[in-house]
């Protein structure tokens, strides 16, 4: 009769062992569970965090954006009569533009020379742009100084982009005389020039952003164009340079 005691004894040993065992495996689940959930909180307030700091960023980026442009606005009010206004730029979050008036920087029909008005407006108009950009408050903040050469639709890409870039490096070598002949004055900037240059590049549009008229077609005149474009620093390079504890903005030493 010892035989089925035992055997019932042994069941119930095995109940037991499997009772525990399932018991160890639902503790082991939730455990699970419950450090899933905290690496998924501590994930959460990561990103919340990351979110704070990118949103913190880009409300810099657009104050700062801001504030240059009214700086340009107030440097450049003497030429608003001739038409110079600076506006941002709507298909670049980081961008600037300084509208010029088309006849001041518009080229004629496959020439590259600068117009008759230009040279005159250059030589009053770059040393303005040049000590706002260069200024110790916004040199930090620019990116880079763009001026796009523009073409219209008459010809194929492979006239009207060389051709472009050209009108874009007529401006650009003018815009450099100017600032190069300034230097002589007394109290001008000893390195203006070189401030301006490391922010300059020169870049040839083609007829790729037509000027368009009223109705929604080309101006062909008024496409055969030189622009200026400003870039505020974006997020990457500014965490860069945060990162690094470096100041990449060219160094402006004024005379004695």
């Amino acid at each position: 009769m010892a035989a089925p005691s035992e055997g019932n004894g042994l069941a119930s040993s095995l109940t037991d062992l499997m009772t525990s065992l399932a018991v160890i495996f639902i503790l082991l689940l939730v455990a699970s569970h419950n450090n899933e959930q905290q690496a998924l909180e501590v994930q959460r307030e990561d990103l919340d965090e990351a979110r704070r700091e990118l949103d913190k960023a880009k409300e810099k980026t657009g104050t700062t954006r801001h504030q240059i442009l009214l700086a340009l606005q107030k440097a450049l009010e003497s030429f608003r009569a001739e038409g110079v206004r600076a506006e941002t730029d709507p298909r670049d979050p980081l961008g600037l533009l300084v509208i010029v008036p088309e006849d001041l920087l518009k080229f004629a029909l496959n020439d590259e020379k600068m117009p008759p008005g230009g040279i005159g407006f250059l030589h009053r108009f770059t040393p303005k742009l040049a000590l706002t950009v260069c200024s110790d408050d916004f040199r930090k903040e620019i990116s880079a100084i763009v001026i796009e050469g523009h073409a219209d639709s008459s010809g194929n890409d492979a006239i009207n982009l060389p051709l472009s870039q050209a009108r874009s490096m007529t401006v650009v070598r003018e815009s450099l005389n100017v600032l190069s002949k300034i230097l002589s004055d007394p109290g001008s900037p000893l390195t203006l020039r070189s401030c301006f240059l490391a922010f300059l590049s020169a870049s040839g549009r083609g007829s790729s952003e037509p000027v368009l008229n009223a109705l929604g077609n080309e101006d062909r005149d008024r496409s055969r164009r030189v622009e200026f474009k400003i870039r505020v620093r974006s997020l990457e390079q500014r965490q860069v340079q945060e990162a690094l504890g470096t100041d990449a903005s060219p160094k402006v030493v004024r005379t004695p």
